[in-house]
């Protein structure tokens, strides 16, 4: 049997097209019987494109309809994206938000005409939500940290590079990041500041504070991969090498950073996974079926040691892992692990 896919754009206010794309196309009887789940990002992040790969896959496998947007960080656009999915009519919503105080109305719409609405990867401050499929940040924050604390043994001098202020994601991964900083006292954050996950942001920021801290810099601590290269990329051109980086999200450029040494490490936070682990949760609410609903993403620690499967799930056999991500999100569904790919060092419940 053949399967539709389509990746809509939705037309908002200062909204992102993203294009159409479809397997079928033509063919109105392949998606007979499709949920149409609308889908809004804050960015279209490396992490969020991979993602977005993930639901793609997923969607195919499992005859639903994606309509896609991007917020461009930008909270008043992805309102008007999650009006103009209501409007549609949409099976289900999968918001992730630019910010977690947000949405409110948009939240109490959705309830009150009975369409499932999720938060995924990122929180919305809301008990109206349908579901939510979250990575525990705080967990990964102390993670990186420690894997800081470790390398420069308890002491030294470190810069922060944050996400977005007032996003979940860089609450709660600073709410780990601190936890750790409580245990070493020899330990002190000369700056930190946002480079909205953003790897150009990052460089500006980083030269910004070899300009003003120069050597006294032992460590960075970005709270992704892409301002953690962002970070590498200033260093280099600054001529410091050594200086030990650590991040969080397991993209493809930061695991060769760590495959290389020049990261420390990374936690994997596989966007194809989590992200399609929403679009399951989504299509079986909007299908009346049971599921439960709140679901916890823990990032596996990435280093040396395993980044070598990591790679091979995210870059070199990626297809293959992309055509199995349906039955392995279906498992894990059932066993409550929604993280659990085979990377050295999990372990299946």
């Amino acid at each position: 049997m053949r399967f539709l896919t389509k990746i809509a754009a939705v037309t908002a206010a200062g909204a992102l097209g993203l294009g159409l794309s479809a397997c079928g196309a033509g063919d109105t009887s392949a998606n007979k019987g499709a949920k149409r789940v609308g889908v809004t990002v804050y960015d279209m992040s490396s992490f969020i494109t991979a993602g977005k790969e993930g639901m793609e896959a997923y969607a195919k496998a499992n005859n639903i309809e994606l309509l896609w947007n991007s917020a461009n960080n930008d909270v008043s656009t992805q309102a008007s994206q999650v009006d103009s999915l209501i409007n549609q009519g949409v099976d289900a919503i999968i918001v992730v938000p630019v910010q977690a105080d947000s949405l409110g109305p948009q939240v109490a719409s959705a309830k009150s005409k009975n369409i499932p609405l999720l938060a995924v990867n990122a929180a919305l401050d809301s008990k109206d939500l349908a579901g939510n499929v979250q990575p525990d940040d705080v967990a990964a924050g102390a993670q990186e940290m420690q894997m800081m604390a470790d390398k420069l043994g308890g002491k030294g001098n470190i810069v922060v590079l944050q996400g977005p202020l007032g996003g979940s994601g860089e609450i709660n991964r600073g709410k780990g990041i601190d936890q750790i900083l409580a245990k070493y006292p020899g330990i002190r954050v000369l700056a930190k500041d946002t480079a909205n996950w953003k790897r150009d942001e990052a460089v500006n920021k980083m030269k910004n504070w070899i300009s003003s801290f120069g050597t006294q810099i032992d460590g960075v601590v970005a709270q992704n991969d892409d301002m953690g290269l962002g970070a590498l990329q200033a260093l280099k051109e600054s001529g410091r090498t050594g200086v030990p980086v650590v991040g969080i999200d397991g993209i493809e450029d930061g695991l060769n950073a760590v495959k290389s040494g020049e990261f420390i490490g990374t936690s994997l936070q596989n966007g194809s996974v989590e992200l399609a682990t929403g679009l399951a949760v989504a299509n079986k609410l909007a299908k009346g079926e049971h599921t439960e609903t709140n679901l916890v993403y823990t990032m596996p620690a990435i280093t040396a040691q395993n980044v070598e499967v990591a790679i091979e799930h995210v870059v070199t056999q990626r297809q293959k892992f992309l055509d199995g991500l349906g039955d392995l999100i279906n498992k894990n569904l059932e066993t409550g692990d929604i993280a659990f790919e085979g990377i050295p060092g999990q372990k299946q419940p």
